[in-house]
């Protein structure tokens, strides 16, 4: 008797046949289907994810996971939105990347073509089985999705709303699976069966991405677990440092975008760290200082570990540092390589700081939180990698298509 993964990766490999060969025409009426049926389910997803919350929530799941796992009106909405400005989106599919002539009279074209069947493991976020599923389709790929179990009934509702969008618009559902068995052995399965699954791609903290990255013996992008730092320079202006921090603590802190630890320069510190205090008691954010940051404002001691910590959480920990080169030491040291930001009025130093730093995504004046595809304008994102091949930072269509070579003749041999 075969396994589920195996089943459903061989019916995902088939299915990826069709839809590598459908139109981009074909393909947004399927998401257009899709769309729809988000809203017009909206009952049933709401009524699964509430089996998942109260499960949840008796397990005593943190509340920064709790929010990760909800489900509303207005998010099952912002999916649907998400999923109708994808259909806008250029099809990354069939694109005439180069072509020329050889002197031998061959015409060769480069085309950008679907990857195949992607695997993607994610962990308590219901918003992902959409994401990821109607960009792969966009794109031409099949997926096989495999959710946390914290979120299985809300993810079950979820797959059946997009299996009916693809059914409806002619296309076989079998482009889009979710793995149903919560067993995590069986994650290794997928993670191994070379036979159907073209890539991989994890999404969640850093202990299932290094089980990923460990486990695959399919190809695997890495994708980011953020330990993101913001550095406020000696030249920056304190009020909007005090907003930008705010922003990319607080506003949702069980992203990956989130940023984890506050870098002060010496000659603001005090002042800096005095005008935040007051802002990060009344958001309830632990502070974890180093000792000159104790110093400035009442702050709980920093640990060695702290500083390589994503705490997807209420907490932050803050350093004091002497200078630019202090700060780009520590990040180094401590960055997972997904977003930094430099709070500063002098561009030399901003240049300095985007060019010296090695993350996915840099600013200059701006809100960590702003690594994600829909803000970068790529509709929704299946990832972002904080590796360097294939692609990097928020993973839209374009890094969900490889290329091959057509070759055209008139009977020339070598």
């Amino acid at each position: 008797m075969i396994s589920e993964v195996f089943r459903k990766g061989r019916d995902a490999k088939e299915a990826s046949y069709a839809l590598a060969a459908t139109s981009t025409a074909a393909k947004n009426q399927a998401l257009a289907a899709i769309a729809d049926g988000l809203v017009a389910h909206e009952d049933d997803i709401l009524a699964a994810n509430a089996v998942d919350l109260k499960r949840a929530r008796e397990k005593g799941m943190a509340e920064a996971m709790v929010d990760r796992l909800t489900l509303t009106k207005d998010r099952i909405a912002a999916m649907a939105e998400g999923v109708r400005q994808v259909i806008d989106l250029p099809d990354p599919a069939g694109v005439v990347l180069d072509e020329w002539d050889r002197p031998n009279g061959l015409h060769i074209r480069k085309v950008s073509v679907p990857l195949g069947v992607i695997a993607i493991i994610y962990e308590s976020r219901p918003n992902v089985t959409v994401d990821a599923a109607v960009l792969c389709v966009k794109a031409g790929n099949a997926c096989v999705l495999r959710g946390g179990s914290e979120a299985i009934a809300s993810n079950t509702a979820l797959a059946n709303v997009i299996r009916e969008g693809l059914a409806k618009a002619g296309l076989p559902a079998d482009a889009v699976n979710l793995i149903e068995n919560t067993d995590r052995a069986l994650v290794k399965e997928l993670l191994t069966l070379r036979r159907y699954i073209d890539l991989a791609i994890p999404r969640g903290g850093a202990g299932l991405i290094r089980m990923v990255v460990d486990t695959a013996t399919v190809p695997c992008i890495e994708t980011g677990s953020g330990v993101c730092h913001v550095y406020v320079d000696k030249d920056a202006d304190l009020d909007m440092a005090v907003h930008i921090v705010e922003n990319a603590k607080v506003s949702r802190p069980s992203t990956c975008n989130a940023m984890e630890t506050l870098l002060v320069h010496r000659d603001v510190a005090d002042a800096f760290l005095k005008k935040l205090a007051p802002v990060m008691e009344a958001d309830r954010v632990e502070l974890r200082g180093d000792d000159e940051a104790c110093q400035s404002s009442a702050m709980k001691a920093a640990s060695e570990e702290d500083w390589a910590t994503e705490y997807n959480a209420l907490i932050m920990s803050v350093k004091v540092v002497g200078s630019l080169q202090e700060a780009l030491d520590h990040i180094r040291r401590f960055s997972t390589h997904h977003s930094e930001a430099i709070i500063t009025e002098n561009k030399a130093t901003a240049a300095a700081f985007q060019a010296a730093v090695d993350s996915a995504a840099v600013y200059v004046n701006a809100s960590t939180r702003f690594t994600d595809g829909f803000e970068f304008g790529f509709g929704a994102e299946i990832g972002i990698s904080t590796q360097k091949l294939h692609v990097r930072g928020p993973m839209g269509l374009e890094a969900l298509v490889s290329y091959k070579y057509l070759v055209d003749g008139n009977g020339q041999i070598r």
